[in-house]
């Protein structure tokens, strides 16, 4: 265990024994809003131009907070607006349905959340403004980033402020380097190691392709870990070809490679957008293996102008499915229907389940609004390696002191336009 958390061991445990013998949405003005006062205020939320939001909604209408002295000020930060913006808008709409939830029942330890939302447009130095606008506005602790690469960026400015910081989707172990973060979702070695495993414990196919981005942090950490676990697998790497972020809109040689080579699995440690690609240009060429991705793929359907029928059949590992029979996931499902219209994807569950976990930290840690920043962020640190979460992505979900989450995973199979458990 590294020092910094070692000593914020120590410290709450010395608070303990002093207690114990002492007394036994998109196209608004760009404003800032909140949640958790009852003024009954409103304010629009707009995000086309990459300013503030806080909505969590996409019609631009949202509840004002204003300051509520003793809150809980809750930042998020992911892409709302670009090539990325599935995936934002998700964990947006995901923090915003659980913050609601807690304000309803009292909030944190009786206290109420104010939330807060910035667009990043998944780049790595307007990731670093939002969480300096976060911090201008009062951040207690940051949820995010979304994505890998602009989480790195920030994870380094939030070490220096020692801010405690949750992010929900962003995959790579670069993002919790850092004794302040923490991750609700797989990192990319477990994601390539697991995919590689799910593949071949499942017999899925004997000869696999992969096409991943090269200039991608997620995806060539994903890769990585899956070639390795290859070795130990009965199937064979037949063909393995990259792309990079200034050349992934044709995918056509990389197909051609795995087709002539027999694939009959592709292997796609990619993003959503890029999926859609692939998918639309190997329909072209009449090639159809059988595509299985990671959790980036999640939101394919979602995709504007993607004919979503050639997603049919498409694998995907992933720690939520959103046709899971428990009562928290349908209930889930169902509000996030209802307000936003589409089935939830994976990013907003575990964006939902990062303000569970950071409710479940706190109780269990003494923290208060009260405290500064850097002393919140020692005591939920703390607390993190000590608590167990059901949440819709996960049961008995815990934390090592590396930041890292452990939770089994589950394959998703994408039939007749939804995704579906693979069984």
């Amino acid at each position: 265990m590294k020092m910094k958390k070692l000593l914020s061991m120590i410290l709450v445990a010395a608070m303990s024994l002093s207690i114990l013998t002492g007394c036994g949405g998109n196209d608004g003005d760009g404003g800032t809003t909140g949640t958790g006062t009852n003024d009954g205020s409103t304010t629009d939320a707009g995000t086309d131009d990459g300013s503030t939001t806080d909505a969590g909604t996409n019609d631009g209408s949202t509840s004002n907070a204003g300051s509520v002295s003793g809150s809980w000020k809750i930042g998020g930060i992911g892409p709302t607006t670009g090539g990325a913006s599935v995936y934002g808008i998700a964990v947006q709409n995901g923090i915003q349905i659980a913050v609601d939830e807690i304000n309803a029942e009292g909030g944190i330890n009786g206290v109420q959340i104010e939330y807060k939302f910035e667009d990043d447009e998944h780049n790595e130095e307007k990731g670093v403004n939002a969480y300096n606008a976060l911090k201008d506005w009062g951040m207690d602790i940051l949820i995010g980033n979304v994505t890998s690469a602009p989480c790195v960026a920030v994870a380094a400015e939030s070490a220096k402020d020692n801010m405690f910081q949750l992010t929900p989707s962003a995959s790579s172990p670069d993002c919790a380097k850092n004794d302040n973060v923490f991750q609700v979702c797989f990192s990319d070695p477990n994601q390539g190691i697991g995919s590689a495993q799910y593949i071949g414990g499942n017999a899925l196919a004997s000869k696999i392709a992969v096409i991943y981005n090269s200039s991608d942090v997620y995806s060539s950490g994903i890769y990585e870990r899956f070639k390795s676990e290859a070795a130990n697998q009965s199937f064979e790497i037949v063909a393995e070809t990259s792309f990079t972020d200034d050349s992934n809109s044709d995918f056509t040689v990389q197909l051609q490679r795995a087709k002539d080579a027999g694939a009959e699995l592709v292997f796609l440690p990619i993003y959503a957008k890029e999926a859609a690609l692939v998918l639309t240009q190997a329909d072209a060429m009449d090639y159809h293996p059988l595509f299985f991705g990671c959790d980036g793929l999640d939101g394919v359907l979602a995709i504007e102008g993607f004919d979503t029928s050639l997603a049919e059949g498409v694998v995907l590992l992933t720690p939520f499915v959103a046709d899971a029979e428990d009562e928290k996931t349908q209930a889930f499902v169902s509000t996030y229907v209802e307000r936003y219209g589409e089935i939830p994807n994976q990013f907003a569950a575990d964006a939902y389940d990062a303000v569970y976990v950071i409710k479940e930290a706190i109780e269990n840690s003494g923290a208060t609004p009260e405290d500064s920043v850097s002393d919140i962020c020692d005591k939920l640190s703390v607390a993190m390696t000590q608590i167990k979460l059901d949440g819709l992505t996960g049961s008995d979900m815990t934390w090592a002191a590396t930041g890292e989450v452990s939770k089994d995973p589950r394959a998703m199979v994408i039939e007749n336009g939804v995704y579906t458990e693979f069984r």
